[in-house]
């Protein structure tokens, strides 16, 4: 097999892949209705459902799209005529919330602090005194805006009290932390292909409960391309999608799922642990600190303060580590200037340790750092 140009990607997905993923997009063209690669979507729908649930109860619902795609699919398909409450604490809370607007559900914004743990007792106390019937709840596990990581199997505790139907966005946590959708009380989960599953962009899913997936039948349709009960019962009765999917990238999961089963979900999250505590020891050697507390930490995005320095630029620094072959993303934060660092994908702590190497070079360069300082 030839060797491709291997990137770091540092950005909190598309991930670094392997090259067999790479590889595996290479395949006999196909039509896409044809019974055998109907099986392969089978194939990949089962093993999805497995790594957080059983297939008796639970089942993974594909769409061409990205994760946001999965979100939006939920969010307009399930909440009925009673009221969402949605946890935002970071820009992807924020976009349920947009979502929710824009197809006029009825919902209550619970908003909390981007770098520090979630209230569930103020949480609790806004759902007992809600005037409204809620029926639905969304939360973010791993908020990409930061690192920080709700305690969604507390929440689904919550819920089950209530009698409410929890919705977690698991994008980028999916994967590398273990989730158990049954112990943990979750009715309907999105996630992507791209991320901790190391696999290529362009595949949503939703992983939901098939009781309630069932009850969506007569559920009043507001949306067509991402109607999840029609996208459920099409691929239950045919194993194909209702529209065209997106054929290699399907090759390229299918196999990115294989190598996972192969590593281990906890392996793979020991690794990307390892890769984060070699990340947050080296910017505190470099006098930069990242935003949510090592207890609340997700360990696999970071959201870094930029450096407080006259001659720093976030394009610039950009520009100086991809040459370097390392790709960084910008902060989402409103009201503080950061960027993140996401130690997910086919890399090692060996490729962070690269990575600091470079960073400090640049921040050399700049005077953020003494230039007669050693390196460590």
């Amino acid at each position: 097999m030839r060797t491709i140009k291997r990137n770091i990607l540092l950005n909190p997905g598309p991930a670094t892949t392997t090259d067999s993923v790479k590889y595996a997009q290479v395949v006999p063209d196909i039509c896409p209705r044809e019974k055998e690669f109907g099986y392969i979507m089978e194939s990949i729908s089962t093993e999805l459902t497995r790594l957080v649930s059983d297939l008796e109860h639970y089942t993974t619902i594909l769409f061409g799209g990205s994760g946001t795609a999965a979100v939006e699919s939920i969010l307009s398909s399930v909440v009925g005529e009673g009221t969402l409450v949605i946890v935002n604490n970071g820009a992807y809370g924020q976009r349920m919330c947009d979502i929710a607007t824009a197809f006029r559900l009825k919902f209550i914004e619970f908003s909390s602090p981007v770098d520090d743990a979630l209230d569930v007792t103020a949480l609790e106390k806004l759902i007992r005194d809600s005037p409204c019937s809620i029926s639905h709840l969304a939360v973010v596990h791993n908020e990409t805006t930061t690192g920080l990581l709700n305690d969604i199997e507390t929440i689904g505790k919550l819920c089950r009290r209530y009698q409410i139907d929890m919705i977690v966005d698991a994008m980028s946590s999916f994967g590398a932390i273990p989730i158990h959708m049954e112990e943990m009380n979750i009715s309907y989960l999105a996630a992507s292909s791209n991320k901790n599953l190391q696999g290529i962009a362009g595949v949503a899913f939703v992983v939901a409960h098939k009781t309630k997936l069932e009850s969506l039948k007569c559920q009043k349709t507001r949306n067509y391309y991402l109607n999840l009960y029609a996208q459920y019962k099409y691929f239950s009765e045919t194993f194909q999608m209702r529209f065209t999917p997106p054929v290699q990238t399907l090759y390229a999961l299918k196999k990115a799922i294989e190598e996972l089963k192969q590593e281990g979900i906890k392996e793979r999250y020991a690794r990307y642990s390892k890769s984060w505590y070699t990340l947050i020891n080296g910017i505190a050697r470099f006098g930069l600190k990242h935003i949510v507390d090592k207890k609340d930490h997700s360990k696999i995005i970071t959201s870094i303060l930029e450096p407080d320095c006259e001659g720093y630029d976030f394009e610039q620094m950009h520009d100086y580590l991809y040459s370097r072959g390392f790709t960084i993303y910008p902060g989402k934060l409103e009201n503080l200037n950061t960027f993140r660092i996401a130690n997910i994908g086919n890399i090692t702590s060996k490729d962070i340790e690269s990575f600091l190497k470079a960073l400090s070079d640049y921040l050399r360069e700049i005077g953020f750092i003494p230039r007669n300082e050693p390196h460590r």
